[in-house]
């Protein structure tokens, strides 16, 4: 079992380089492969474009939190709460992801609306 050390650092460290390949190379076009897609981000190329910059910025924030939370495990010498610290960790970056970038992307389309 990966210790909170670990699973924050290694969550930390692909949620970095996807970023980073995300915003080298982002999709062309709209798709079901690669990049941010939610049923909203699909429905458009302005959508798409919006949410894919917006979401990859908000990834590499998390990726640097994560990897700087990661050192919190020396301060815990439980397994179990290295395991559970961890894991809340890794799904409240991902929970904060999709909704900052869905609430975002929301505002986005009402402003584009409003035009």
């Amino acid at each position: 079992m990966l210790p909170f050390f670990e699973i924050s650092l290694v969550v930390g460290i692909c949620f970095l380089i996807a970023a980073l390949i995300s915003y080298l190379f982002p999709p062309k076009k709209i798709n079901d492969l690669y990049g941010y897609r939610t049923a909203k981000s699909k429905k458009n190329i302005e959508n798409r474009n919006f949410s894919q910059k917006y979401s990859t910025i908000k990834m590499l924030e998390v990726s640097i939190m994560l990897i700087l939370l990661s050192f919190l495990g020396y301060f815990f010498k439980s397994e179990i709460i290295h395991l559970l610290l961890g894991l809340t960790l890794v799904f409240g970056a991902v929970g904060y992801i999709f909704i900052t970038t869905e609430k975002a992307l929301s505002k986005f389309e009402q402003t584009k609306s409003c035009q």
